[in-house]
């Protein structure tokens, strides 16, 4: 699957240059539409160059979504078209560049009669204020695994970010709106910014620039605008010794290690595994770890953000053979079920899966299959409920992807576990004192079931 976040919210700064365009008093001629289709499915990377986002641009993205999205061809065109033009409108707004002609057009639910309507209001468009409109027609789907991905090209003299890389309030690249106070670091690159300023994991955030990390018990979502400026300001509160204090921490040069299996060993004779991702080549990597059959095997899938299902179904064949791993629903037709793959020798070891609402997508799929077909038993918390569907990307003109997921997936027993998730067998959630002092409540919990 090909996966692009801007990097993570809390790791690297991504900026976007606006030029500046003066409103013009009457719309310019538009042109000349076109109607249907013309994304073209992914078969090689973008390539290095390509024109600016034009109003072709958000064309092929509206009928690519049309074709090829899960329930397109049941959508109502008009709320494609209603969410990008607000967007547009809000960039054009924010930059004092609104325009006293840009009205939305009434709009019949004729994808292509509403199309050129809508593109002989926009003209030849603004290029900054078009990408935002596709964002927001993508985001105007809610579906966790639909998104616009702009490459672009590594950054000179390497990767730059705070090294902040983990924090216990998030779900995937937002702010999980289930998540109580108090929000902590849960991971910081050695020999990054974050870990110079001695930030350590465990340290619990009470502000960012100023603002309250909770507002009552709701995450304020307002700080992630914070963390992804380049130079963040942090109040940080020591749980080990109550200390409070003010960093400011500015992005520098960091290095990123690319996730890797890792395993160790626990108390009597049981294997602690801990699996970042469903990367290529993963199972594997996991079952070579497991060579010497412990007496039973502690997987960690915490902060797990998901990958390949292939690779969900090959190291699920590692437990189990003849299983229903979950299904691929199209629109229209009967469900495809996945299934654990059975050239994988069997293991023959108990099972205990580590959970938490960072485990997400691939990570989810592997969850409800153990839970359903009681191949072990899950500990930690819930997770993520980010499972909508695999995603496949369609090349647009401007060299950006539109990921885009073909089908709808339930769990083994045709549960719905996207915007759910996968609830545990035992609640062992970690605190920010456990981080900070080594302590594992997930670990022990485990052990004691074993």
């Amino acid at each position: 699957m090909i996966r692009a976040l801007c990097a993570a919210v809390l790791v690297t700064a991504c900026s976007m240059s606006v030029p500046a365009s003066a409103p013009t008093a009457q719309p310019p001629s538009p042109p000349a539409a076109t109607s249907g289709g013309g994304c073209a499915a992914i078969t090689a990377p973008p390539p290095d160059s390509a024109p600016p986002t034009s109003v072709n641009t958000l064309r092929q993205a509206y009928f690519c979504v049309l074709d090829n999205y899960y329930s397109g061809p049941v959508m109502a065109p008009k709320s494609l078209l209603k969410s990008a033009f607000a967007a547009y409108t809000q960039n054009l707004v924010r930059r004092g560049a609104d325009r006293a002609y840009l009205r939305l057009p009434a709009l019949t639910g004729n994808r292509d009669i509403d199309w050129a309507a809508f593109a002989k209001v926009l003209g030849d468009g603004d290029p900054a204020a078009l990408r935002d409109a596709i964002t927001g027609m993508v985001a105007g789907l809610h579906d966790n695994h639909a998104r616009w991905v702009r490459p672009s090209p590594p950054p000179e003299g390497g990767p730059t970010g705070t090294g902040i890389v983990g924090a216990s309030a998030l779900q995937g690249p937002q702010l999980d709106p289930a998540a109580r106070p108090p929000l902590f670091i849960t991971r910081v690159l050695p020999g990054s910014p974050a870990a110079k300023a001695d930030i350590r994991p465990g340290d619990i955030v009470v502000r960012v620039n100023g603002m309250p990390v909770f507002i009552g018990d709701t995450p304020n979502q307002g700080i992630l605008d914070a963390f992804a400026s380049g130079t963040v300001r942090l109040t940080l509160k020591r749980p080990t010794t109550g200390r409070s204090r003010t960093v400011e921490l500015r992005e520098g040069p960091i290095t990123r290690q690319p996730p890797a299996v890792t395993s160790k060993t626990l108390p009597d004779g049981v294997a602690y595994v801990q699996l970042p991702g469903f990367s290529e080549g993963a199972a594997d990597q996991v079952i070579a770890k497991l060579r010497d059959k412990p007496k039973a095997v502690v997987l960690d899938l915490r902060g797990n953000g998901g990958g390949s299902p292939r690779e969900v179904t090959r190291l699920l064949g590692a437990f189990a053979h003849g299983k229903i791993t979950s299904y691929f629903c199209p629109l229209k037709g009967g469900c495809v079920p996945n299934r654990t793959d059975d050239s994988v020798p069997l293991l023959g070891l108990r099972l205990v899966v580590l959970t938490d609402r960072g485990c997400a997508s691939a990570c989810e799929d592997f969850s409800a299959a153990v839970k359903d077909n009681g191949l072990g038993t899950l500990v930690g918390t819930r997770t993520a409920g980010a499972v909508s569907g695999p995603s496949e990307g369609y090349l647009l003109d401007d060299g950006s992807i539109l990921l885009l997921p073909k089908v709808r997936h339930l769990g083994p027993a045709r549960e719905i576990i996207d915007t759910i998730g996968v609830p545990v067998d035992h609640y062992a959630p970690m605190t920010a004192l456990d981080l900070a002092t080594g302590r594992d409540p997930g670990v022990a919990k485990a052990l004691a079931l074993l």
